[in-house]
């Protein structure tokens, strides 16, 4: 275990010569939450109301601004474009030579840089908005609490989605545009650009029975106080159930891709 702590702590500092970065990327997603910000208000006031189908705008606004704090931490396609270059460089084989586990050490690493963007990106551009803006508190302290549960397990269900897409390379022989079948999947199902309460049956039904939706709408729901404790216990239990079945879909499918190097390299 100290090994792929090892790996996190590594994948951090490495993150840290790249500082001229944050300052970019820190003003890319104000712009995102600007713009998303402004879509809202300028559409509630097309309504003229403060308040649509339960949702007030004050509401919608914090939606927006949890939604690029839930998705701006976690790069999927940093994780699908690692597999693709390990593949084409061969450096996967190695791991074959090693008494460690590769998905392992994608988590590792994916961890460290998930804790840089947190501190340096994600929770300035949060701040800062938040004080521009306005941001609701929780809903209670039980639904801040299992704010943060949701936003761990959308962490772990977004890399599990994006290592599954990424292991698939081994049969396509590359990973261009599994990344974007997988962002594309993201903005549509999981909530960031429309919550689920603003669409239209079924489509709404079916939205959130898809394991996208733990991904931003669940974490923003359980915030603002959406859902009730049982449901929200409810669903959590779903999202570790989804958990648990894309975990079962990497380990076989690296087993699988193992036993492939096997074959093809000798």
């Amino acid at each position: 275990m100290s090994a792929y702590f090892a790996f996190a702590r590594s994948s951090f500092h490495s993150q840290l010569a790249y500082r001229n970065e944050v300052w970019a990327n820190i003003f890319g997603k104000l712009v995102q939450v600007f713009a998303r910000v402004a879509i809202w208000q300028a559409a509630y006031a097309g309504v003229g109301a403060m308040v649509v189908d339960g949702v007030s705008l004050q509401q919608m606004v914090t939606y927006a601004l949890l939604g690029g704090a839930v998705m701006g931490a976690t790069r999927p396609e940093r994780i699908i474009g690692e597999i693709g270059r390990s593949l084409k460089t061969g450096d996967v084989a190695i791991w074959l030579l090693k008494p460690l586990s590769y998905p392992l050490y994608l988590f590792a690493n994916e961890c460290g840089s998930f804790f840089y963007r947190l501190a340096s990106q994600v929770i300035p551009t949060v701040a800062f908005t938040a004080l521009f803006y306005g941001m609701l508190p929780p809903a209670s302290l039980f639904h801040g609490l299992m704010f943060i549960a949701f936003w761990a397990l959308s962490f772990t269900l977004l890399f599990l989605m994006s290592a599954l897409l990424g292991l698939m390379a081994f049969w396509l022989m590359t990973s261009f545009s599994l990344d974007w079948i997988l962002g594309a999947l993201l903005q549509l199902f999981s909530g960031l650009l429309v919550p689920f309460w603003f669409f239209p049956e079924p489509l709404a039904t079916i939205a959130r029975h898809l394991p996208f939706a733990w991904v931003v709408y669940y974490p923003n729901a359980v915030y603002l106080g959406r859902l009730s404790a049982p449901d929200v216990w409810l669903h959590f239990g779903l999202g570790l159930c989804w958990a648990a079945l894309f975990l079962a879909g990497v380990l076989f499918l690296w087993r699988a891709a193992s036993g492939r190097i096997t074959v093809q390299g000798g």
